[in-house]
Protein backbone atom coordinates (compact mmCIF):
# COMPACT_ATOMS: atom_id res chain seq x y z
CA UNK A 1 0.00 0.00 0.00
CA UNK A 2 1.60 3.27 -0.79
CA UNK A 3 -1.20 5.89 0.12
CA UNK A 4 -4.57 5.11 -1.16
CA UNK A 5 -2.94 3.15 -3.72
CA UNK A 6 -2.56 -1.07 -3.67
CA UNK A 7 0.93 -2.57 -4.93
CA UNK A 8 0.74 -6.10 -5.56
CA UNK A 9 4.34 -6.65 -5.28
CA UNK A 10 4.75 -11.18 -5.62
CA UNK A 11 7.50 -11.20 -8.22
CA UNK A 12 5.39 -14.16 -9.71
CA UNK A 13 2.23 -12.32 -10.38
CA UNK A 14 3.14 -10.59 -13.45
CA UNK A 15 3.48 -14.18 -15.54
CA UNK A 16 0.21 -15.22 -13.95
CA UNK A 17 -1.75 -11.56 -14.91
CA UNK A 18 0.12 -12.38 -18.79
CA UNK A 19 -1.02 -15.38 -19.27
CA UNK A 20 -4.48 -15.09 -18.33
CA UNK A 21 -4.96 -11.90 -20.52
CA UNK A 22 -3.55 -13.78 -23.11
CA UNK A 23 -5.76 -16.78 -22.89
CA UNK A 24 -8.56 -14.20 -23.08
CA UNK A 25 -6.63 -12.16 -26.21
CA UNK A 26 -6.86 -9.31 -24.10
CA UNK A 27 -3.32 -8.39 -25.66
CA UNK A 28 -3.03 -7.09 -28.77
CA UNK A 29 -0.06 -8.30 -30.63
CA UNK A 30 -0.65 -7.33 -34.29
CA UNK A 31 -2.01 -10.79 -34.93
CA UNK A 32 -4.51 -13.68 -33.03
CA UNK A 33 -2.20 -16.48 -31.63
CA UNK A 34 -3.67 -19.84 -30.84
CA UNK A 35 -1.02 -21.29 -29.16
CA UNK A 36 0.82 -19.91 -25.93
CA UNK A 37 3.81 -21.73 -24.33
CA UNK A 38 5.69 -21.09 -20.92
CA UNK A 39 9.15 -20.58 -20.48
CA UNK A 40 10.51 -21.09 -23.89
CA UNK A 41 14.14 -21.56 -25.10
CA UNK A 42 15.65 -19.80 -27.98
CA UNK A 43 19.23 -19.21 -28.37
CA UNK A 44 20.88 -19.18 -25.17
CA UNK A 45 17.78 -17.60 -23.46
CA UNK A 46 14.47 -18.66 -22.14
CA UNK A 47 11.85 -16.42 -22.47
CA UNK A 48 8.39 -16.53 -20.78
CA UNK A 49 5.91 -16.88 -23.95
CA UNK A 50 6.24 -18.58 -26.97
CA UNK A 51 3.06 -17.13 -29.20
CA UNK A 52 1.69 -18.59 -32.53
CA UNK A 53 -0.60 -18.33 -34.99
CA UNK A 54 -2.01 -16.54 -38.49
CA UNK A 55 1.99 -17.79 -39.89
CA UNK A 56 3.31 -15.78 -37.30
CA UNK A 57 5.90 -16.61 -34.03
CA UNK A 58 6.41 -14.35 -31.16
CA UNK A 59 8.63 -14.40 -28.23
CA UNK A 60 8.02 -12.49 -24.94
CA UNK A 61 9.70 -11.52 -22.08
CA UNK A 62 7.58 -10.53 -19.40
CA UNK A 63 9.04 -7.72 -16.26
CA UNK A 64 7.29 -6.93 -13.34
CA UNK A 65 6.88 -3.23 -12.32
CA UNK A 66 6.62 -1.66 -8.62
CA UNK A 67 8.89 1.53 -8.64
CA UNK A 68 6.77 4.82 -8.65
CA UNK A 69 6.95 8.00 -7.95
CA UNK A 70 4.60 11.00 -9.07
CA UNK A 71 2.45 8.63 -11.41
CA UNK A 72 5.94 7.69 -12.98
CA UNK A 73 6.66 4.15 -13.43
CA UNK A 74 10.40 2.59 -14.15
CA UNK A 75 12.38 -0.83 -14.06
CA UNK A 76 14.52 -1.80 -12.84
CA UNK A 77 14.31 -0.88 -9.20
CA UNK A 78 17.45 -2.63 -8.71
CA UNK A 79 20.30 -3.48 -11.89
CA UNK A 80 19.59 -6.53 -13.76
CA UNK A 81 22.05 -8.50 -15.70
CA UNK A 82 19.13 -11.28 -16.11
CA UNK A 83 16.90 -8.56 -17.91
CA UNK A 84 19.72 -7.31 -20.08
CA UNK A 85 20.19 -10.38 -21.06
CA UNK A 86 16.79 -11.43 -21.92
CA UNK A 87 16.22 -7.63 -24.04
CA UNK A 88 19.34 -8.87 -25.97
CA UNK A 89 18.53 -11.98 -26.50
CA UNK A 90 15.02 -11.20 -27.98
CA UNK A 91 17.67 -8.22 -30.28
CA UNK A 92 19.11 -11.46 -31.69
CA UNK A 93 15.59 -13.44 -32.13
CA UNK A 94 14.46 -10.34 -34.24
CA UNK A 95 14.96 -11.75 -37.55
CA UNK A 96 12.93 -15.10 -37.05
CA UNK A 97 10.44 -14.40 -34.39
CA UNK A 98 8.32 -10.76 -33.63
CA UNK A 99 9.31 -10.27 -30.63
CA UNK A 100 7.95 -8.67 -27.03
CA UNK A 101 8.83 -7.41 -23.61
CA UNK A 102 5.66 -6.79 -21.96
CA UNK A 103 5.94 -4.63 -18.14
CA UNK A 104 3.31 -5.28 -16.03
CA UNK A 105 3.00 -2.42 -13.75
CA UNK A 106 1.78 -3.65 -10.38
CA UNK A 107 -0.85 -1.15 -9.57
CA UNK A 108 -3.40 1.15 -11.14
CA UNK A 109 -3.27 5.15 -12.73
CA UNK A 110 0.42 5.98 -13.55
CA UNK A 111 1.16 8.63 -16.17
CA UNK A 112 3.69 6.43 -18.17
CA UNK A 113 6.30 3.62 -18.18
CA UNK A 114 10.13 4.59 -18.37
CA UNK A 115 13.30 2.54 -17.75
CA UNK A 116 15.26 3.38 -14.50
CA UNK A 117 18.64 4.97 -16.23
CA UNK A 118 19.60 6.11 -12.57
CA UNK A 119 19.44 2.40 -11.49
CA UNK A 120 21.12 0.36 -14.31
CA UNK A 121 21.96 2.73 -17.70
CA UNK A 122 23.04 -0.70 -19.34
CA UNK A 123 19.60 -2.15 -18.99
CA UNK A 124 17.80 0.98 -19.95
CA UNK A 125 20.06 1.71 -23.15
CA UNK A 126 19.76 -1.79 -24.13
CA UNK A 127 16.16 -2.12 -23.96
CA UNK A 128 15.61 1.30 -25.83
CA UNK A 129 18.42 -0.17 -29.16
CA UNK A 130 16.16 -3.26 -28.72
CA UNK A 131 13.20 -0.60 -29.61
CA UNK A 132 14.78 0.60 -32.11
CA UNK A 133 15.78 -2.42 -33.65
CA UNK A 134 11.86 -3.55 -33.42
CA UNK A 135 11.53 -5.13 -30.08
CA UNK A 136 8.02 -4.23 -29.52
CA UNK A 137 7.81 -2.85 -25.76
CA UNK A 138 4.66 -2.43 -24.50
CA UNK A 139 3.38 -1.83 -20.76
CA UNK A 140 0.12 -1.89 -18.61
CA UNK A 141 -1.03 -1.37 -15.54
CA UNK A 142 -3.04 -3.21 -13.23
CA UNK A 143 -6.14 -3.25 -10.96
CA UNK A 144 -4.72 -4.41 -8.21
CA UNK A 145 -7.34 -5.59 -5.24
CA UNK A 146 -6.38 -7.34 -1.75
CA UNK A 147 -7.10 -11.13 -3.33
CA UNK A 148 -6.30 -10.21 -6.87
CA UNK A 149 -4.50 -8.60 -9.87
CA UNK A 150 -5.65 -7.91 -13.57
CA UNK A 151 -4.16 -6.46 -16.20
CA UNK A 152 -5.83 -3.10 -17.39
CA UNK A 153 -4.79 -0.92 -19.97
CA UNK A 154 -2.16 0.30 -22.12
CA UNK A 155 0.11 3.00 -20.49
CA UNK A 156 2.17 5.03 -22.92
CA UNK A 157 6.28 5.15 -22.77
CA UNK A 158 8.72 7.32 -22.55
CA UNK A 159 12.30 4.95 -23.46
CA UNK A 160 14.71 8.31 -24.10
CA UNK A 161 16.85 9.07 -20.91
CA UNK A 162 15.46 12.73 -20.48
CA UNK A 163 13.56 11.36 -17.70
CA UNK A 164 15.11 10.01 -14.93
Amino acid sequence: MKGDRLINIDSQAPNQVVEEALLKNKIDLGFKYEKIKREYTHGDSRFDFYLEGEGQKALMEVKGVTLEKDGIVAFPDAPTKRGLKHVKGLDKSNKDFMTFVLFVIQMEDVKFFTPNYLTDPDFSRGLREASENGVRVLAYDSIVTRNSIELNKEVPLILEERWN
